[in-house]
Parts: structure tokens; sequence; C-alpha cells
């Protein structure tokens, strides 16, 4: 039996680790009355070919790999993960019951009582179920078989088997919070809110024909699926001033709490512009990787932390990096002011030779992949699933389709795509290298040089750099090997060459049309010790008031310059 090699890293968050973990609301923006949590102790089986080769129980949504779970165990490609519980029901009959399950990797076929409701492919992206028909009053069981042959032909993001270096730890089967909840026969099934600078359009599939809005003590009603709200005197969100409007949809016996933020951001010459003035996006790359949960930390608070402490070092924007986090991160960011750049799922083997060494030397340009028609369909599954997740969030603003070239194919296509899909955000076609003619930025990383970025009539996106590496040994998943690209033993040293990098290349390069810079990286990861957190987010290993004034003279330059 193959078991992770891991240093035992805990963090604060632990702490907060009770019976039922992560028992907050999973869907901040569709916020019902009647929610259960069905996370927390459930029986565990990991089967292969007939034979039992675990037998004990899981606490959900913590996946087998990690510690947190109770399991700690490599998963097989060839295993079968089988999960179970019950739960109790007071049925009514004039009421449905939607099962929810956040995400589950690779492969999922859900059963209820014995009988098959559905199956879910994919790793990243929320699904449910209605399980009216199958439950029943009392006592019901639920059962959830999970497999993760690790098929690269599906989004994978940074899990592989055998990890190290860049490459993390692989996750299997349930991820994320898995939840029951109880609506009326008619009920609302989707919000989508398009925000400008004076009010949202709300669209509302699902619900009877005959709708309330209730907003600042007021009540407005409409018919059909359509409403246009504009409040009073507009408060606009931004990163200094992240407002949000709540409001509450009712529908006949549904009623739904949800929440808006006023923005809009797209491009306009080569500059980034939000609410109509240009802004420079300072930020880091945030991987979403924890030592205890792996893909999730043991509270909600490991997310919100993240996001706070980074805000607090002047940062404006986190660029997440191949990987769709639970929605609750998401609301974080609206609350505290944080842009987030989202990038895609890649899928597709990965090539060092061809997607990293021969373009950090040279060749930049003229090389694109073949997919295979199921990965060119579950690519557009996932991608499409984002951008409906996230649509509601005002701090997300932009995609990157593509990375490095890895898995890359059809960018152009993508971007035509995906623009019409969605025309509110922008869009990184080729982050990095590889690029083609379509994308709304021209997009650079720049680890083993100094940075010197060309003037552009799109926005200049420095997507990825830096990547200076500070070990602290006893706060390092793995002592024996590291990962960065430049090396500093003392955490002064390491702040002083980034606030170099920042005042010698990054400023300069803001003169030259520079719109948006993204350090690697928020935090370390397994080996990667790159981070301005340590991997258990318990030392930060800069001084966050000289950041915050780093960020602060970033900012003034970037003004003064746009005001030219």
């Amino acid at each position: 039996m193959k078991k992770i090699r891991t240093v035992d890293l805990t963090t604060e968050y632990e702490k907060e680790l009770g019976e039922i973990p992560f028992c907050e609301y999973p869907r901040p923006g569709m916020v019902r009355d009647s929610y259960v949590s069905l996370n927390g102790k459930w029986d565990f089986k990991i089967e292969n070919k007939g034979n039992i080769k675990y037998n004990g129980d899981i606490l959900v949504p913590f996946v087998p790999e990690s510690r947190l779970s109770g399991v700690c165990r490599y998963i097989e490609p060839d295993d079968e993960l089988i999960y179970s519980r019950t739960f109790s029901l007071n049925k009514k009959s004039d009421k449905k019951y939607i099962l929810h399950i956040g995400a589950c990797d690779q492969f999922a076929y859900v059963h209820v009582n014995g009988a098959a409701i559905g199956e879910n492919t994919g790793g990243y992206l929320p699904f449910e179920f209605d399980i009216t028909e199958q439950a029943k009053d009392g006592e019901n069981t639920l059962c959830i078989i999970a497999r993760d042959p690790m098929d690269t032909e599906l989004p994978y993001g940074k899990q592989t088997i055998h990890r190290g270096g860049m490459w993390y730890t692989k996750i299997s089967g349930i991820w994320q919070s898995v939840w029951l909840e109880e609506v009326a026969q008619s009920y609302i099934e989707k919000i989508k809110i398009t925000p400008d600078l004076t009010g949202v359009d709300i669209d509302v599939v699902g619900g009877k024909r005959e709708k309330t809005i209730v907003f600042e003590g007021k009540e407005y009603n409409f018919e059909g699926e359509h409403f246009r709200l504009d409040p009073d005197s507009p408060i606009l969100w931004t990163p200094e001033t992240p407002h949000l409007y709540e409001f509450d949809i009712i529908s006949g016996e549904d009623r739904v709490s949800s929440y808006f933020g006023l923005r809009t951001f797209e491009v306009q010459g080569n500059k980034l512009v939000l609410n109509g003035r240009p802004i420079f996006c300072h930020g880091l790359l945030d991987q979403g990787y924890f030592p205890d949960g792996i893909f999730m930390p043991a509270s909600y608070r490991g997310f919100e932390d993240d996001v706070v402490r980074m805000k607090e070092c002047g940062f404006n924007m986190l660029r997440k990096h191949i990987k769709l986090e639970p929605e609750l991160f998401y609301y974080y960011c609206d609350k505290h002011g944080m842009l987030v750049f989202q990038d895609m799922i890649n899928s597709g083997k990965y090539s060092f030779f061809l997607d990293t060494a021969l373009p950090t030397v040279f060749l930049k340009s003229g090389i694109s992949h073949r997919a295979t028609k199921y990965r060119r369909q579950e690519f557009e599954k996932t991608s499409y699933g984002i951008i409906d997740t996230l649509y509601n969030h005002p701090s997300v603003v932009y995609y990157t389709i593509f990375n490095e070239g890895w898995g890359q194919f059809d960018a152009d296509r993508y971007y035509r795509e995906f623009k019409a899909y969605d025309p509110t955000r922008v869009y990184d076609a080729t982050s990095g290298w590889f690029k083609e003619k379509k994308s709304d930025v021209d997009s650079e990383h720049v680890y083993f040089k100094p940075v010197k970025l060309k003037m552009s009539s799109r926005p200049m996106v420095l997507s990825e750099f830096g990547g200076y590496s500070c070990k602290i040994k006893e706060h390092s998943f793995n002592l024996e090997k590291t990962y960065g690209y430049r090396y500093f033993e003392k955490v002064d040293a390491f702040e002083n060459a980034l606030v170099s990098l920042y005042e010698n290349e990054v400023s300069p390069a803001i003169e030259n049309g520079l719109a948006a810079a993204v350090l690697t990286q928020v935090s370390d990861v397994e080996d990667e010790t790159n981070g301005l957190l340590t991997y258990d987010r318990r030392l930060l290993k800069v001084d966050a008031a000289r950041m915050k004034e780093l960020s602060a003279h970033l900012y003034e330059k970037f003004s003064k310059n746009v005001d030219k």
C-alpha cells in the first residue's frame, strides 16, 4: 500500500473542527431557511476488484487522502470509494427535496434508498438531484460511489499521481459539502444578476409567474422572469469600498435571500477599467491547497483569512489558479473587496519540454495541442459551468482560459465563445505563452529574467512572476526537498528581494503600460516554498505594513501614469 509522504503540518483552523464541518450555508447567493447539512461522519469503504482495502468511516467533506478525513490513504486509480449514511426526513407531500453535492472527483454515482438517482462526471462543479420520489418519511439511506482514475481527458488541475515540485497530491471523491434542501413544488431554481453602475438586471429561472422582490424595506411586484432594480444613490463595489446590497425574492411559498454589488469591469484601450476608471490589479497566484484537508481548510475561516491577510498586505486581486473553490470563498472576496482572476481547469497531458522548457528559453508562439472529442466536451462543460457558477459574484472579473500551453487547443474559438456567453468579464485566452490572435489582454510569465515588457495596444498582464522561495523548516511540508525560482534562507532577505523586485522591475513597467501583476504566490504548497504565507498559514514571511506601503506606491504611480 502506497502512502502519501508528508510532514504532519497542522493549522489553527483545526480547533474549529466540529462533528459537522462546514455547516455554513454553502450557496450564499441563494439562501433558504430549509437547509440540512449532510457533512460529518459517513460509513466508508475502499474496494478494488472485489477486495475491501478499507472499511471504516470518513469525515465529509474531506478527501480520503487528507489527514482530516480520518482515512489518510493513497487512492489507486482503479479503487472504488463507497460513501453511505442515513438521514431523517419529515417528508411533506407539497414539497420537493433537492440533494446538493458541491464537488466529487472524478465520477459519482448516487443512490437513495437503493434506487439510482443519477451520476456526474467531472471533479470541480456542483451538481444536484431531485430525490423527492426516492426519499421517504423517516429514515433514508444515501450512498455515493466515487471513482477517480485520474483521467487526464477530464479537467484535473495541479493534481498528479506522483506529487512533487509544482505538482501536488491528487484528491479523490467528495471534497465539498453535501446538503439537502426542502423547496416548494414550484421553486426558484436559479438567479442571474447582471450589474452596471446604476442597478442590476435580475433574471429568475423557475418559481411561479408572480414574484416579489423585497429590497431596503420595500416590495416590488413583477411577473415573469426579469426585473430591473435600481437603488437610490447607488454605491459602487470596489476593492476599497466593497458594498453589497441584500435582497429577497418571493415566489409563492418559496423565498430566497441573495445579494449583489454594483460594478463593471472591461477593457478600454490598453487599460483594465473598473467602474469606468482604470485600475492597477496588484495580485497573487492562489492555489487553494491546505496541509490538513488538501483541497479544503479545516474551516471556511481558512479561505477567508487568506483573503483578509493578503488585503492587509495591500493586494487587491487573487488569481485563482486552476481550481474552482466552494462558493463561500468567492463570497469572502465579494465581502472584503478582493478582485478574482479565475482560471479554467486544464486537461490533457503535460509535457515539460514542450509546455515549459522551450517557451522559457525562446519558443513562445506557434504551438497548440490536439484534443479528442471527449476532452473538448468535458473542458467545455466545466468551463461553462464555472462561468455559470460564478456569474453573480462581483469580485470575479477575469477568466484565464489556458495556462502556459498545457492542454491548449482552439484558444481563439474558446475566446469568442466564452466572451459571447458572458461578455461582462475580461478574458485571457493564453496565459504565459503560445498566444494566438484573440484575447482581451497580452499575458506574460516572467521567472528567470528581468521583467521587461513592451507597450501593447491591449492591457499588459504580468500573469505570473517572482516565485522567490524562503523555506521555514518548522512550517514546511517537505524537510528534504524544496521548489522555487530563487532561494533565500532568511525572511528579511526574502522580503527585501521582493520589495526590490517590485521597485526596480514592476514599478517601471507601469510606465510602459503594465495593467496587472500576479506574484507567485499566496502560500507555500507542499514542496513549493515561494508563498508569502507558510503552508500551515501560521507565519506571514513579510511585514504586512511594509507590503501595504509598497502597494500604495504602486497604486499611486499607476494613477499618476493614467492622469498624464
